[in-house]
């Protein structure tokens, strides 16, 4: 086994960290970071800043760059400890005013959902099982609220400071193996993009694929395919431009796998003959959202209340709205994991919410900041199916 090292700077902590780390506290010291190593996670798109979403003459609309590399860096822990340890490093990002902080996401059987908010450029969390990997992209903020793309997935594995005998933990702990063989495009008759993979290995067996997009601020869940399955598609997309997805198997028991290679795909306009299909009647809603906002100056609250209408239970959901207003962006929500990217808004089910019964809702909202007027979203889906709108 290589043997672990830590930058310069965890040393320098010296005892605030091991006092910090002793008490099994999350949120780690501010520290000066040392040079990533040479197999840090260099994020493709790194280069010219682009523009953000907008908002009134004379704001700051330009995100922050995507931070260059993520790599390990675990701290030195308490002598005696035992507990599983993450830590995250990584080089700061840029900005035309300002950065002002870094947010990380930690993948989990209900998506990417918020580990931590830093000013710092490193990150701590504990209490994580030994030797199982974990799955974390972060993004850059300003004061402004604008956003800078994600990282690629970085995975590493829970380190700890000694050997131990762990004690040994019941049911399945066995990750399926990660999805392989990603081929782009390779359902070319279909209008927008489709994606084909190797089916994944598990010792139980593989209860269900995650297929994640890479927007501009996220990587939010585009959809989820059964186990058994080896394709996905998603349409409602902008033909010839480029989208990014990865992959990720997981079991009955919630064991993920490593994300996929990051895979590109072009979104196709199909073949000729196949852009106009013949007309037919949309299916039936079934499901209703009244969407409830109390404006306040340079900001706003939202209730969304999702109800099922349909005659069988809803199982993992996916709200998506646009705003109609550029000026319009989700700042903190609750009951859910929330993403922007430009005007689109995405709402994901969290694990204790992901069944809706039939007559059923479920209540999400959000805190969110407005530079102009405030109106109300047109329309709203739930799993790509149109709801009524109350």
């Amino acid at each position: 086994m290589p043997r672990l090292s830590w930058p310069v700077a965890w040393t320098a902590a010296g005892a605030a960290a091991v006092a910090l780390l002793a008490a099994n506290l999350a949120a780690p010291p501010v520290l000066a970071v040392s040079a990533p190593p040479a197999n840090a996670v260099v994020p493709a798109e790194n280069a010219a800043p682009r523009q953000g979403a907008g908002g009134a003459a004379g704001t700051d609309v330009t995100p922050p760059s995507t931070p260059p590399t993520v790599y390990a860096c675990p701290p030195p822990l308490p002598t005696g400890s035992s507990q599983g340890v993450i830590g995250l490093c990584w080089s700061p990002s840029t900005d035309d005013v300002a950065v002002t902080g870094y947010e990380v996401y930690r993948l989990t059987a209900a998506g990417f959902v918020k580990a931590a908010s830093t000013t710092s450029t490193s990150f701590v969390t504990t209490g994580l099982t030994v030797g199982r990997t974990y799955t974390f992209y972060l993004v850059a903020k300003d004061a402004t609220g604008n956003t800078s793309r994600p990282t690629a997935p970085f995975s590493t594995p829970a380190v700890t400071g000694m050997s131990v005998s762990p004690t040994p933990v019941t049911g399945d702990t066995t990750p399926p193996s990660k999805p392989a063989g990603l081929r782009a495009n390779c359902l070319p008759d279909f209008r927008g993009t489709s994606l084909c993979w190797s089916e994944s290995t598990d010792d139980v067996g593989v209860a269900a694929y995650d297929i994640y997009r890479r927007t501009d601020t996220a990587w939010i869940l585009a959809g989820t395919k059964p186990g058994g399955t080896w394709n996905f598609l998603e349409g409602n997309l902008v033909t010839g431009q480029t989208y990014t997805y990865v992959i990720v198997a997981r079991d009955a028991a919630g064991n993920l796998s490593l994300p996929s290679d990051p895979v590109n795909v072009i979104a196709s306009g199909g073949y000729p003959g196949t852009n106009s299909p013949p007309a037919s009647p949309p299916p039936p809603a079934t499901c209703k959202v009244e969407y409830s906002a109390w404006s306040f100056p340079g900001g706003f609250t939202a209730s969304v209340k999702i109800t099922n209408t349909g005659s069988s239970a809803v199982s993992g959901w996916t709200l998506r709205f646009a705003f109609p207003d550029a000026g319009q962006k989700v700042a903190q929500g609750y009951s859910a994991t929330w993403s922007q990217s430009g005007k689109d808004v995405t709402a994901v089910n969290l694990l204790w919410n992901q069944v809706i019964e039939p007559g059923k809702t479920v209540l999400i909202g959000f805190t969110g900041k407005q530079t102009g007027a405030n109106p109300d979203p047109a329309a709203f889906t739930l799993n790509n199916g149109t709801c009524v709108k109350s």
